[in-house]
């Protein structure tokens, strides 16, 4: 459940997303990329020329055949990648009709109107993207974040705990559920669980990114300092800090803080990691 804090505070993404994750779908200071609210192992970056030549290609061959379920999964996710929500949702809305028991295509959709905001439909639609008794870790912790926006904390974290019995210690899990407590006002537990997933050796500046907000939310600006200068330098932590000092100072600050709960795009919650 990554969130993106405001500006200049750029953490990730995409959840992100990320986060987010997510940072929340994904893997970022936000519940979106890959699916997380705070992100893991970043990918490196696309150039947008490349990811239209990329959606061109694919367009053309989910015309041709869009019963393809793997096809239509890819077009989906290069759509969503260029900001394309409402077409990546028609894509695998078509992709799910025709492959109404395909659960990687159900995982992509779900994802897919989380992030183009639909998140009761997302809802439903991810509780059919994982069977029972084969529950997916990943697709546990974007129904998670998607409770979160919904603010059903508790439900939330009955998501986020069924996960982690099944990845222990997974970083972009623990992210999602020490945000979660800190959407619910549960600040020092939040802050327990985000030092769990910042220590975690897959975990990048963008998890610790969001430790520092959580410190921030409790008025700890030296250690959230401290945190942000494990991975910015000195300039780029303290400018990051005054961000999160002056989102902490407005009268509405949980309110903002909900606002940055919101699925980034770039946030991929069901990728591969996390």
């Amino acid at each position: 459940m990554a969130f993106t804090p405001p500006q200049p505070l750029a953490v990730c993404a995409r959840l992100a997303g990320a986060g987010l994750l997510a940072l929340w779908l994904g893997g970022c200071l936000g519940r979106g990329a890959p699916e997380t609210t705070g992100s893991v192992a970043s990918t490196a970056p696309v150039s947008e020329s490349s990811l239209r030549q990329s959606s061109e290609a694919l367009g053309q061959r989910f015309e041709a055949n869009p019963g393809d379920a793997e096809t239509a999964v890819a077009y989906a996710g290069t759509l969503r990648k260029l900001g394309q929500h409402a077409q990546a949702v028609a894509v695998l809305q078509q992709a799910a009709i025709r492959n109404p028991r395909t659960l990687s295509v159900l995982a992509a959709y779900g994802k897919a109107l989380a992030e183009a905001g639909r998140l009761k439909e997302a809802q439903e639609v991810l509780a059919k993207a994982h069977l029972p008794e084969r529950p997916d870790w990943r697709i546990l912790s974007v129904q998670g974040t998607v409770a979160d926006q919904l603010g059903d904390f508790v439900g939330a974290q009955r998501y986020y705990e069924a996960a982690l019995r099944i990845v222990p210690g997974e970083p972009s899990v623990l992210t999602n559920q020490g945000l979660s407590y800190a959407l619910a006002k549960r600040l020092p537990e939040g802050e327990v669980i985000l030092r769990q997933a910042a220590l975690h050796p897959r975990a990048d500046g963008r998890v610790r990114q969001n430790l520092a907000l959580v410190l921030g939310l409790q008025g700890k600006f030296g250690e959230a300092e401290a945190v942000l200068r494990q991975d910015m330098p000195p300039q780029e932590a303290t400018q990051t800090l005054a961000s999160i000092k002056r989102m902490v100072a407005q009268p509405n600050s949980w309110k903002a803080l909900r606002q940055q709960a919101e699925v980034k795009p770039a946030a991929e919650k069901t990728g591969q990691n996390g």
